[in-house]
């Protein structure tokens, strides 16, 4: 019988398009095929991501380099699926030939077995989701270090903010159910891994699809009773208006959930969060943010926001400013705003101009790294629990619980043992860069 080809994948974007990707190798696996570097692939597959035009250009990039092994004898065929074919299918036919099939999204309810993308070619069959098993009965295939994990919970979102595609090419809100989830689970906690991400557009909505009413905090404690070897359970997207007192007090009395707020507010003028159509204000995030440090004093709120948001005046921006310079957040991340086509804002006047947006971008990432060096003094002779990488060179590299896998800060560790990672070890802070604390183990 002759031997199936054999698969490498590459996966764009966010955590969440990572396990789509994960789920697909699983299925793939599961049918027989060999998984391997995309070197030795026959068959190359890329998810791309189509979030904002930077995305888009990576994901092309990554397109067009697997073109080039396929026709320098390397690939066979080439699959691209995920949200940049769900949005441009058939122009991506009509400009990439080269390719063998386009596949859109592999839709949230095919972890339930009812989803079944469309394909196009014969090689797109692969990606069909036609087993019938449950998805937690699949072989586990990782794409992150064996020490932690992303578990999506939900799919698409229920916000619409006008700036944002998420909703046309993801869909309807869609929960994964409860019984499914703690089934996963149950595969990591046996896996031992030290940290799991809980991962989604918008967790704090979770089960309105399902159950009618948010369920996230009755989740967590349910997962919390489940779990016996996983150490952190970190919480990923969290929607300012329902964050709920219910949900802090559960992040701050349970040891395992880490103090590590993810909530994005995108920016602080009532005008422009109007145009944004996000339901909160100014006051409300104010107050939010507040509650947050009162009933969770050891917290690290992360927030992102965006700049350059059609007609952002430069009173409103220094508002923005201002507002950064006060709450002094210990993590943030800025976008520039991109003009995305079949959004409400993209008909909006008054679009800024590129440069303008480069200079404001500059001025809030320039500014917080100044309030991040200030944030990261308050560590130092502080003894605290810190999670283990990796080793490089003469140092091991790890992370505490306020700093989420590949976005945050890292703690570099000296020490004369021999760690592994994802030990949890004590260490004290003897040092700060702008982003990232030195510190000895204990």
């Amino acid at each position: 019988m002759m031997d199936k080809p054999k698969i490498g994948i590459l996966s764009l974007g966010c955590p969440r398009n990572l396990v789509d990707s994960q789920s697909v190798l699983a299925r793939l696996n599961l049918k027989k095929y060999k998984i391997v570097d995309m070197d030795r692939a026959d068959i190359g597959i890329v998810n791309t991501c189509a979030f904002i035009q930077d995305t888009k250009i990576e994901s092309i990039d990554a397109i067009l380099e697997l073109i080039d092994l396929k026709k320098r004898g390397k690939l066979k065929k080439i699959i691209v699926y995920g949200c940049l074919t769900q949005r441009y299918q058939d122009k991506l036919r009509r400009d990439l030939p080269e390719v063998d099939a386009f596949v859109g999204r592999i839709s949230f309810p095919a972890y339930h077995n009812n989803g079944i993308p469309s394909t196009t070619g014969k090689a797109g069959s692969l990606l069909v989701l036609d087993d019938r098993r449950e998805n937690h009965n699949l072989k586990e295939f990782s794409l992150t270090p064996r020490h932690y994990a992303y578990l999506k919970i939900c799919e698409g979102c229920i916000n619409n903010c006008s700036y944002c595609i998420i909703p046309k090419i993801k869909g309807r809100f869609t929960s994964l159910d409860i019984d499914s989830i703690l089934g996963k689970v149950e595969i990591l906690d046996k896996r031992r891994i030290s940290e799991l991400n809980i991962i989604g557009q918008d967790i704090t909505g979770y089960g309105i699809d399902l159950y009618k009413d948010a369920r996230l905090v009755g989740l967590l404690r349910k997962i919390v009773k489940k779990i016996k070897n996983i150490g952190w359970l970190r919480l990923l997207y969290l929607y300012p208006s329902r964050v709920t007192d219910e949900l802090l007090e559960l992040i701050r009395d349970e040891p395992r959930i880490c103090k590590y707020i993810d909530l994005p507010i995108q920016h602080i003028n009532d005008r422009i969060l109007r145009l944004m159509n996000r339901d909160t204000t100014k006051n409300d995030i104010l107050r939010l943010i507040a509650k947050i440090r009162e009933k969770i004093p050891d917290v690290a709120i992360r927030t992102s926001l965006i700049v350059g948001f059609p007609s952002e005046q430069d009173e409103e921006f220094q508002e923005l400013v201002k507002f950064v310079e006060d709450v002094k957040f210990e993590r943030l991340g800025t976008f520039i705003y991109s003009r995305e086509e079949e959004t409400k804002a993209y008909s909006l006047k008054k679009q800024i101009p590129q440069k303008t947006k480069l200079e404001r971008f500059n001025t809030i990432m320039s500014l917080q790294k100044n309030i991040s060096q200030e944030v990261n003094r308050r560590f130092l002779g502080r003894i605290m629990d810190v999670l283990v990488e990796e080793r490089e060179r003469d140092c091991f590299l790890g992370r505490s619980q306020y700093d989420a896998p590949e976005v945050d800060g890292l703690v570099y560790i000296n020490s004369q043992n021999k760690l592994n990672s994802g030990d949890f070890i004590k260490v004290k802070i003897t040092g700060t860069l702008e982003y990232d604390l030195i510190a000895e183990e204990i």
